[in-house]
């Protein structure tokens, strides 16, 4: 939330408008006075790495009153006050709107009382609001993600990382209860990225007789050699009668039934605490600035709207129509749907249809093993024969293929590319009887698939579906928004920056330049540096001279001079040849002698380490489900006469996420909008959050609103009837 209130505070200052906080949420609205500060660009500083909220939440019955709005209007009133940014769950949001829709009436009421005077009425006839919504349970409809969500996730896994090796040392069953009362979005993506052996939410309750399918499944696990079980419960879970699934109950069944040693561990506020991830920094970022976007732009007739995240794009969604759909478990998202999607494909199985192998390509990124791991069981489940491919095109054409039904990790060849090996990997597929290929990767990866593509004039063997999934903490394959890898680097980045700055908190005015990977990608340094809250981000995408230096140097050495103690400065590692991270931190120490001093640090190769993020198994998870659907799709298409041939350029795709949606895109296509000798795609989405990072380090700059979310409407899913039950 404190992303949120910082973007608001420092967006609303510089479209010039006067922007106030109100503490501890509605009580402070109610009981005015010291609760409504006017907010200035300094008392948002350093508060990025804080969780919760500095300005406080609180509940208030006063305001479910008339009298308590009342009073509320009137403090409002006394500061001019016409304009709300509201971020809380759906009754915060409800209480907006009906405060919105009473004004008129309630000015009518303090005019009658003598407390304000009839130009004061006409002055400030409209209330405008805008909602953000903030809530870990991911309830809210209408938007994939909600502010908060993501770094519960954060939380959760590491608690289940951590449980797992104890489990797998004393063979345990373990039984994780999760919050989620009424939605069960944090049990369900929990466990697609643990691996989860059973899942219990309230969207989908079991069908009768769970128990005696949950403890064979969790038997027959054990006797494949497993030495440990995972449950997930939400704290809302029921069955079909409408009795509640408790973690106790599911663990007392097991010790049961099998007699396996079970415990119990019960999460609970652990999941709203600690440090904000990169991504809820970024979504907490973007929606601030579109929150002021969308009360600038409002009118008297507008409704009252919500700004929220669909896919990678920004909307707006009118209040009412989200807070009304709060009545069923059809409400959930687009990110819901799909989730649970994916959870029931790892469930079936059917009949032995088509040989498919999987290799890695290129350098190591985060969520890699996800993608590898679902995309072996969505292809089991297929019907399909799994085949791993170890070390990549160099392992492919030594033959290194091993058919493989559970594979953990196939490792990385980033040098070799099949063209020169192209007659000796055509073998190894002949020779396994490969009728398509997932290649997992990043830009080494798109061009091997442009190889085999080529190669099908000449060998047969590449004519079968050939599919590519982005992965890389580069994020510089073209056709996609996002790759695999990308979110766990980035949290790297901010956790390193927010120690970094933490170790000057005794210093005074220091600046830090630190240098990101990339290549000659700046998604690292400049995304990174929005959520991390820099000054400046050098990249190769926006060329910069020694009087751009120099003038960073001076709006720093200004900031300083009031009360900025801390400065943070990214560059990107081939930003420039000339201007190279030496260079800078020599210029800033030089040009800032007297104001602040400087500290440089390199983070190499940790970006590229640790365990992958929620974010990066889930989207690992959910794209290799989706991939292998798409496969086994093209292998029924191609197959004619007793053989697999497909030569058409849609058999030779990659899978990305453009805006809103999971889009397969012809490698072929894809080759106009790729600069191949910097290795990085034509256009970048991400350029467009450039003007936003300096709008919030103080920069005059103007902001492109042509890509701002418009209001729309709400489209109402429902999914149909399954049983979830088992992964």
């Amino acid at each position: 939330m404190n992303a949120a209130v910082r973007a608001v505070v420092r967006m609303g200052i510089y479209v010039g408008a006067k922007v106030y906080f109100v503490h501890e949420g509605y009580q402070g609205m109610v009981d005015g006075g010291d609760n409504i500060k006017e907010a200035s660009w300094e008392s948002v500083s350093s508060m990025l790495q804080v969780g919760g909220t500095v300005i406080g939440s609180a509940r208030c019955k006063e305001f479910r009153a008339r009298e308590g709005r009342l009073k509320a209007a009137y403090n409002l009133v006394q500061r001019g006050i016409t304009n709300l940014c509201v971020i809380g769950g759906d009754g915060s949001l409800t209480g907006a709107n009906l405060f919105r829709e009473e004004w008129s009436s309630l000015l009518e009421d303090l005019l009658q009382q003598g407390l304000i005077d009839s130009e004061a009425v006409q002055k400030y006839s409209a209330l405008h609001i805008v909602g953000m919504v903030g809530s870990i349970d991911n309830d809210f409809c209408g938007t994939d993600m909600t502010i908060g969500t993501d770094s519960a996730l954060h939380r959760i896994i590491e608690v289940v990382d951590a449980i797992m090796t104890t489990a797998q040392s004393h063979q345990r069953t373990f039984v994780l209860e999760v919050m989620g009362r009424h939605c069960g979005y944090l049990a369900l993506v929990s466990a697609l990225a643990c691996g989860a052996d059973w899942v219990f939410i309230p969207e989908m309750p079991p069908e009768d007789g769970w128990e005696e399918q949950m403890c064979q499944k969790l038997s027959e696990c054990r006797s494949r050699g497993s030495r440990l079980n995972i449950i997930l419960v939400a704290e809302g879970a029921i069955d079909r009668h409408g009795k509640p699934i408790t973690s106790s109950t599911v663990k007392d069944l097991v010790v049961r039934c099998l007699g396996f040693d079970t415990r119990v561990t019960i999460l609970g506020h652990v999941q709203r605490g600690g440090t904000p991830s990169a991504f809820d920094r970024i979504l907490a970022s973007r929606m601030g600035v579109e929150a002021v976007l969308a009360l600038l732009e409002t009118t008297a007739n507008t409704p009252a709207c919500v700004v929220s995240l669909c896919g990678n794009q920004a909307v707006r969604l009118p209040l009412m129509e989200c807070v009304q759909m709060v009545g069923g478990h059809w409400r959930r998202s687009k990110s819901f749907e799909n989730n649970l999607n994916t959870y029931k494909l790892l469930a079936h199985r059917k009949p032995d249809s088509f040989n498919v192998a999987v290799l890695n390509v290129g350098a190591p990124a985060a969520g890699m093993n996800a993608a590898v791991r679902a995309a072996v069981r969505v292809g089991i489940s297929e019907g399909h024969t799994m085949f791993a491919v170890s070390d990549g095109f160099e392992g492919f054409y030594k033959g290194q293929v091993q058919c493989s039904c559970s594979v953990t990790s196939l490792g990385h060849n980033h040098i070799t590319l099949p063209a020169k090996h192209i007659d000796k990997i055509a073998e190894q597929m002949r020779a396994n009887n490969i009728n398509a290929l997932l290649v997992i990767g990043g830009f080494e990866a798109y061009l091997g698939l442009l190889d085999l593509l080529a190669a099908r004039g000449e060998h047969d063997e590449f004519c079968v579906p050939l599919c590519m999934l982005p992965a890389t903490i580069s994020n510089n394959v073209p056709g996609t928004d996002l790759s695999i890898g990308a979110d766990t680097a980035l949290n790297a980045i901010v956790e390193t920056c927010d120690r970094i700055k933490q170790s000057a908190s005794g210093t005074k005015r220091r600046v830090f330049i630190i240098e990101t990977m990339g290549g000659y990608c700046g998604y690292l340094a400049s995304v990174g540096g929005l959520a991390a809250g820099a000054d400046a981000a050098y990249i190769y995408e926006e060329p910069f001279d020694i009087r751009d230096l120099q003038a960073n140097v001076e709006h720093l050495t200004e900031k300083m001079k009031t009360s900025i103690q801390r400065g943070l400065v990214l560059r990107n590692e081939n930003s420039n040849d000339n201007y190279t991270t030496d260079f800078i931190y020599q210029l800033y120490s030089e040009e800032g002698r007297g104001v602040f001093d400087c500290r440089k640090n390199v983070l190499g190769h940790m970006q590229q380490g640790g365990a992958p993020s929620p974010f990066d198994r889930n989207f690992g998870t959910k794209i290799a489900a989706k991939a292998m659907q798409w496969i086994s799709k093209k292998l029924k298409e191609s197959y004619r006469q007793g053989r697999v041939f497909a030569n058409t350029e849609d058999s030779c795709c990659l899978l990305g996420m453009r805006r809103r949606a999971l889009v397969f895109q012809p490698v072929v296509q894809l080759k106009d909008q790729t600069d191949f000798v910097h290795r990085i795609p034509k256009e970048q989405w991400w350029l467009k959050l450039r003007p936003l990072m300096k709008i919030l380090a103080k920069y005059k700059t103007s902001y492109d609103v042509s890509d701002s979310g418009q209001l729309e409407h709400v489209v109402r899913n429902r999914p149909k009837e399954a049983d979830t039950s088992t992964l």
